[in-house]
């Protein structure tokens, strides 16, 4: 057995594979390299003393008493998307993917989702039922990290936050107790799980959300030139002010080695014929170089919006915004788009304003663990490069990013978006809590005393 400090003897390996039902995999060992690569290559040379494959919850407990017992850190990995690279440490990775089942029941609208299901075993479990919460557009992204974190999607401004469609949540604490927590049982846990970021009070094998019938919509996907830049941004921020909730737009500038392109895209929870309607004003204003305004069913819409990356490693910084980003805002930002310092990564960078609010600001702030209650966009700014660029690369885009974070912050309230992680954000337990912060403290205290879930900026560092 190791001792305090040191690292698990080969012995120790052997008993956790003796131990468990699902596969210990160590580095060399064929599938240790897809169970322990975070998708944000910024972080691969994190490399995980091994990894546990999970067959059922009992492996989740024995693997969380046997890191205990070994001294060794141990973090739980569904999609393993985490923008910081929390999906992996140095010591167990705790590989949930074979717990993916789903069951959807289309009288009462719940859906009970395994811990390491993704988007794509939702949405083939929900769609023959016809009914949908709000989930993400990746994919292959776990449904605990987005819960967890707060979870916004296409149809928020309607169906609420991801978090806020969860009903019913199982945890798994450091000392082994497996917790159903609800609004009346382990409230405390529930609140802190509703927006309070995973990792931190335990792992989640479980979750049951409360789904909605959908209808037919539509989509669209406008682009622009950039000269069309300062006007795009201005009228769309005033047609998202005006629309109906049903309507969600994202507007964006990205910027790559071959030039920078605008976009506005969205969905609308409605017919092609409204959508145009709501379009029409930016429509007007700018002619856009591509125009595809669809009916489509939730379903294509779904497959319409899917996001998809080149891969490589990226950073992220956000900031919540209670109004639009002013004239002055949308020319620093443009400004400052246009010195992006270039890097191999053909996703380049850029900036994004995503509509916000609706039935999402109708929770009260402190409510859930989520607290940006206020919001009306969120501005996302990114950057990526390839780990094959050289280590100036990397700073450069970095000190890129942290500059134009810097310029638009005056806009903001202060607050960032927890699922956008930013590792080397210093605010961050004001950006991403506020004013929730010290509960979630003493969430942590009451179930994880002695912090064995911990990471750089989890509850309690």
């Amino acid at each position: 057995m190791a001792g305090p400090g040191s690292a698990p003897s080969e012995s120790d390996w052997a008993g956790l594979a003796k131990a468990v039902s699902g596969r210990v995999l160590r580095p060399g060992d064929i599938g240790f390299g897809p169970a322990s690569t975070p998708f944000n290559e910024r972080f691969a040379a994190t490399t995980p003393a091994g990894v546990v494959t999970v067959a059922d919850t009992a492996d989740i407990r024995r693997a969380v008493q046997w890191a205990s017992s070994v001294g060794v850190g141990a973090v739980a990995r569904c999609g393993g998307h985490s923008y910081a690279g929390n999906s992996v440490s140095t010591g167990l990775v705790i590989d949930l993917s074979r717990l993916n089942t789903v069951t959807a029941d289309g009288s009462t609208g719940l859906v009970e989702v395994a811990g390491g299901a993704t988007m794509a075993d939702i949405y083939a479990a929900i769609q023959p039922h016809e009914m949908a919460f709000a989930l993400g557009n990746g994919a292959s992204v776990g449904i605990a990290g987005l819960t967890l974190g707060g979870g916004y999607g296409a149809t928020s401004r309607v169906h609420g936050l991801t978090a806020d469609a969860l009903v019913e949540t199982t945890v798994l604490t450091a000392d082994g107790e497996l917790l159903r927590c609800d609004a009346t049982e382990n409230a405390d846990l529930f609140w802190a799980c509703r927006g309070g970021g995973g990792g931190n009070f335990g792992i989640n094998t479980s979750f049951t959300f409360q789904a909605q019938p959908v209808s037919d919509c539509s989509t669209y996907l406008l682009l622009f030139d950039r000269s069309d830049a300062e006007k795009v941004f201005t009228v769309a921020q005033q047609v998202v002010r005006s629309a109906p909730e049903e309507f969600a737009a994202r507007t964006g500038i990205s910027t790559t080695s071959s030039g920078a392109i605008v976009s506005v895209i969205g969905q609308h929870l409605g017919p092609a014929v409204e959508l145009r309607e709501i379009l029409d004003p930016l429509l007007s204003v700018a002619g856009p170089v591509r125009a595809d305004i669809l009916d489509r069913t939730y379903w294509e819409a779904k497959d319409d919006l899917l996001h998809e990356t080149a891969g490589g490693a990226f950073a992220a910084r956000t900031s919540i915004l209670t109004e639009p980003l002013p004239d002055a805002g949308i020319e620093v930002m443009l400004a400052l788009i246009g010195k992006w310092p270039g890097s191999g990564n053909p996703d380049g960078a850029g900036a994004a304003l995503f509509s916000w609010g609706g039935a999402v600001n109708r929770v009260g702030v402190s409510e859930t663990a989520f607290a940006h209650r206020d919001a009306m966009f969120l501005l996302a700014l990114d950057t990526s490069w390839m780990a094959s660029d050289p280590a100036s690369t990397l700073q450069r885009n970095l000190g890129w990013l942290a500059e134009l974070g810097e310029a638009l912050a005056p806009f903001g309230t202060g607050g960032s978006y927890l699922n956008f992680t930013d590792p080397d954000l210093e605010s961050w337990r004001t950006a991403y809590h506020n004013v929730n912060y010290a509960r979630l403290v003493e969430v942590k205290k009451r179930h994880d005393p002695h912090r064995f879930f911990t990471f750089t900026q989890g509850i309690g560092t």
